[in-house]
């Protein structure tokens, strides 16, 4: 990276659009695709990783304290405890763990271009479109006797993990798959978000453990320290208020806002793939 000026836009959006149902994948490769900048390179996708997951430990600290009574059951009378739910987002990672391990180099080689982001925008838009509708008929039903839920089953802890794996392709969205396989499973949507958040702390540290291996042997050329750091707090800074502000609004609008920019999005895509051929 050798503009600053692209380090804090690239930045904000992987800080903006990593915890929101739009692909933080897809919006980091756009400009490269579109505008011609040049790849950010390992140092700064270490950074803006580093950066939100900050943010995410930071919010959900009191979270992640309380699993602690999960894995050490002789602290739950001074942390609490959360009823195995830490065992629970072990089972949800393992998944995508395996799938990274198998496939990503498939991806990274042959589906990070715009034809694959438009395609997987629109459909998986118009899956949380479908989930998010069928939430709202399930809440609904709550006065009928089928109350939605507020833990997570372990059954289907591993059913959003399975969900999860999808998301290595890009526009598809991890927070976006998985807390659309919540939606369909009954679960609130604030349930549903605060899960697939909790569940990208063992995701974004794999990803930075395994970005930290490639540039350690890579080679890559030195990227100026304050470059990094500003990389780092800009992404960290808009991560958590983004994840304080969408939880904040989730039961008021609903999913149908990422809904229509998925499909607006995806809609200009195929008009530029179209445009291009």
């Amino acid at each position: 990276m050798s503009e600053w000026w692209q380090t804090i836009v690239l930045a904000f959006i992987q800080g903006f659009s990593e915890f929101l149902p739009i692909s933080s994948s897809a919006h980091l490769i756009l400009p490269s695709q579109l505008l011609g900048w040049s790849d950010q390179g390992l140092m700064f996708d270490v950074a803006v990783h580093m950066g939100t997951l900050i943010a995410v430990i930071a919010y959900f600290w009191r979270d992640l304290i309380m699993l602690l009574g999960d894995l050490v059951p002789s602290m739950r009378s001074v942390v609490g405890g959360t009823q195995g739910e830490l065992w629970r987002l072990i089972v949800a990672t393992i998944p995508a763990v395996l799938a990274g391990a198998l496939v990503s180099d498939y991806i990274e080689n042959h589906l990070r271009g715009i034809p694959v982001i438009a395609i997987t925008t629109i459909v998986f838009g118009l899956l949380l479109g479908w989930a998010s509708y069928h939430s709202r008929a399930h809440r609904l039903s709550e006065h009928l006797g089928a109350p939605t839920l507020d833990q997570i089953a372990w059954h289907h802890a591993l059913i959003i993990g399975l969900a999860q794996m999808l998301a290595l392709i890009p526009g598809t969205s991890r927070s976006g798959i998985t807390i659309t396989a919540a939606l369909f499973l009954g679960y609130k949507p604030v349930t549903a978000a605060r899960f697939s958040f909790l569940m990208s702390v063992p995701i974004i540290s794999g990803a930075m453990l395994f970005l930290s291996l490639d540039l350690l042997f890579g080679g890559e050329a030195k990227v100026p320290v304050g470059q990094i750091l500003l990389a780092a707090t800009i992404a960290g800074v808009t991560a958590y208020f983004t994840i304080a502000l969408f939880l904040a609004a989730l039961n008021r609008m609903g999913m149908m806002p990422f809904v229509v920019y998925r499909l607006l999005l995806g809609a200009g895509l195929v008009a530029i793939v179209f445009l291009g051929n």
